[in-house]
């Protein structure tokens, strides 16, 4: 692992002006890509929209005039445009997170979902579903805030048993993640099994493999806000990432405190994980497939990467999101299983790629 670390070093150092310029290109590339996909997303789908009228629609929109007479503005802006750019934050989110905690853990093929947090998120949305009106309107949760209540319980839950007999190393971290993770499962599996009828369980199955389709306006403030102070809290930490890289001892001989670093970063891709599960149930592969592909083109300099992989995970989920949509004629697919269906043969070529080098 020191041999590997030391060799992306060496490389960083020998041209960090064409990695600087590669990732800038590589930015504009993928945010000219994501607005394509993005009007892709809102023209497509049962109902086909003409390119002219989505830009009307959302001119409208945008300038508080109400939709034209007819059902195409409530289409594009009511129900496509929100789904479109809530996929955009969740992608992006997923990406920052996956590329933090890979970083955190030091290990590459850790992703978002390693820490136990859409665990205890997944137990909260599932509650809500199964146990309904017994549940939520008890405790006073929708679907989306009982998720994001679980997703609390379960990072309090890592958090203690993680900092149990001091420190806060990343085995100890990893192994309360998936054992607490684990256990969590299990009880959300038996949720499902004591689903009252075939429509809950239906629900409840189709928010674990993830899902956007709650897509509304009043849900893109929260990960909106959660994805840029996220973003902004990891790119002030990027050096430290960066040093954190090469091992704690050398790390912490530049000046960085290792445990706090941990710490914050737990915190913040804790939270952050917490409210994209909360919105969009679990969508794997993206958090571990993105800061792969990014690091292949940008290198390992978190001050670029962190940026490259935002983009990415965006854009990917974008284009996810249509495939779920528009792939089978009148059934939309959950987005967790496109994911899964892309993510794992683009992994293996990765890892593939990655063990020739050796």
């Amino acid at each position: 692992m020191a041999t590997l670390t030391e060799a992306g070093a060496a490389e960083e150092e020998r041209e960090p002006g064409a990695r600087t310029v590669r990732a800038g290109w590589a930015a504009a590339v993928l945010g000219a890509g994501l607005l394509v996909a993005l009007t892709a997303s809102v023209c497509l789908g049962s109902t086909s929209v003409p390119l002219g009228e989505v830009w009307s629609a959302v001119v409208r929109g945008v300038g508080g005039q109400g939709p034209a007479p007819g059902t195409q503005d409530l289409i594009v802006w009511q129900l496509r445009v929100p789904r479109a750019l809530l996929a955009a934050v969740v992608g992006a989110g997923l990406g920052l997170v996956g590329t933090a905690v890979q970083a955190l853990v030091r290990n590459p093929l850790a992703d978002p979902y390693l820490l136990g947090i859409s665990s205890g998120a997944s137990l909260g949305a599932v509650s809500a579903i199964v146990l309904g009106a017994s549940a939520g309107g008890a405790l006073g949760l929708g679907l989306s805030s009982a998720a994001f209540a679980g997703a609390l319980a379960s990072f309090a839950l890592v958090w203690t048993f993680a900092r149990r007999g001091g420190g806060f190393r990343p085995l100890r971290l990893v192994l309360a993640g998936v054992g607490i993770g684990q256990f969590l499962s299990g009880f959300t599996h038996y949720l499902v099994l004591q689903a009252g009828d075939e429509q809950q369980t239906h629900g409840a199955l189709f928010w674990l493999m993830g899902s956007l389709g709650g897509a509304q306006w009043s849900t893109l403030a929260l990960p909106t806000a959660a994805v840029v102070l996220a973003s902004a809290a990891l790119l002030a930490r990027a050096r430290g990432l960066n040093a954190m890289l090469m091992g704690d001892e050398t790390a912490a001989s530049l000046g960085v405190d290792v445990t706090r670093l941990r710490r914050e970063l737990f915190v913040v891709t804790s939270l952050l994980t917490g409210v994209l599960v909360s919105v969009s149930g679990a969508i794997g592969f993206v958090g571990l497939m993105v800061p792969h592909a990014c690091r292949m083109v940008v290198g390992g300099d978190h001050r670029r990467l962190l940026p490259v992989a935002g983009l990415f995970g965006a854009l990917l989920l974008v284009v996810v999101d249509l495939v779920a949509r528009t792939a089978l004629p009148d059934q939309e697919l959950p987005v967790g299983v496109v994911t899964a269906l892309i993510g794992a043969p683009a992994l293996l070529y990765l890892l593939d790629r990655r063990m020739e080098r050796l």
